[in-house]
């Protein structure tokens, strides 16, 4: 090309160029308008991405035709081809990005209807993080197969073989184990986001969120704890609002051997009735044959105390422990005022020789 055509040609282009970038900044703008009226608390994520792949692309383009001024005509078959491998990538990470932003505005609006509803949303969380993550793991598969060393392995992953194939291979891994361990925990139902459920001492609180690969709980310092699904699937979880959530919430006492066993009882038994989070769970037999609405018993015989259990009902987990902390609190007051002792540990020295023995070093 002539040094003049080609000073002209690469203005032309750089011009082009610019306009056609100044464009899809304006169309992106338009669109980021039109999206924050819809949803003003939207973050824009994919638009975001796109504009910069799309932009990333228009460069590329430039490049493109610019290099037809440096390059004889002999590679202008292999710069096509490589520019056509590129444009090939750009156009299937678009069209993921925005199929995976459709699929997850799709299940964003069913898990708002649900919530509106009062109905349980885990189910379609869950499957909007399995349904985006299928649709880029499709697109990973459609990139692959733009590159010759990798098309092998991209028509196994695509064929029926391929897929249990790769699920074989993998199922020992970790990260696979996890988004079983999610499928089970949705298919199972053993609790569902907003249930409070206890996996430990340690680990007490509110389902947050269920992802494919950890489960998140909120726990009563409103710190986020974050558990791996494979975790949570090995371990024993208490749901504490699966089904019945009244509580029957255990008041153990020990008091000493010299205490009036009678009126310790009786103490608990007043404390627990009167409390405000107190139900009454007694059948109407029950009511009619005189059943304390609160039972205290004896369950231990310990080396230094006698220990007293009161079973006392609560609404739920949340009413039970406050209940729970209202009564020890009552109960120790009580024991107080009317002489009933609640034994701590004492230790006794005994010295063989009265006479102190010094020595002098």
């Amino acid at each position: 090309m002539e040094p003049k055509i080609a000073a002209v040609y690469a203005v032309l282009v750089v011009i082009f160029i610019i306009i056609l970038l100044l464009f899809i900044r304006f169309i992106h703008r338009m669109l980021v308008k039109r999206a924050r009226e819809k949803n003003p608390e939207s973050e824009f994520h994919s638009l975001n991405i796109i504009n910069r792949i799309v932009n990333t692309l228009t460069l590329i383009f430039g490049i493109f035709l610019l290099s037809f001024i440096f390059f004889d005509e002999s590679h202008y078959k292999e710069i096509g081809e490589n520019f056509r491998k590129i444009f090939y990538i750009g156009i299937v990470s678009i069209f993921s990005i925005v199929f995976a932003s459709i699929v997850e505005s799709f299940f964003s609006r069913m898990i708002k209807r649900r919530v509106s509803s009062g109905e349980d949303p885990t189910s379609y969380k869950f499957l909007r993080y399995l349904s985006v993550v299928t649709v880029y793991f499709i697109g990973l598969i459609l990139i692959a197969l733009a590159f010759p060393s990798l098309r092998s392995i991209a028509h196994t992953a695509i064929g029926g073989a391929g897929v249990a194939a790769i699920i074989i291979g993998v199922a020992s891994q970790e990260a696979l184990s996890n988004i079983v361990g999610g499928v089970f925990i949705i298919a199972f139902r053993p609790f569902k986001i907003g249930d409070i459920i206890r996996i430990s001492e340690e680990l007490v609180g509110t389902v947050h969120d269920i992802t494919l690969r950890h489960t998140v709980i909120r726990n009563y310092e409103n710190k986020m704890i974050v558990i791996p699904n494979s975790i949570i699937n090995k371990e024993k979880v208490t749901n504490y609002d699966l089904e019945e959530k009244r509580v029957c919430q255990w008041i153990e006492i020990g008091i000493s051997y010299d205490s009036d066993i009678d009126l310790a009882k009786k103490i608990m038994k007043e404390e627990c009735e009167t409390h405000p989070n107190i139900i009454d769970v007694r059948s109407n037999l029950e009511i009619r044959n005189n059943v304390p609405k609160v039972i205290v018993r004896v369950i231990e015989l310990g080396n230094s105390a006698v220990t007293l259990r009161a079973w006392a009902w609560a609404w739920d987990f949340s009413s039970a422990f406050v209940m729970k902390c209202d009564l020890y609190e009552n109960i120790k007051k009580r024991f107080d005022r009317e002489g009933i002792e609640i034994p701590f540990p004492h230790r006794t020295l005994v010295f063989k020789d009265s006479k102190v023995k010094t020595e002098i070093l």
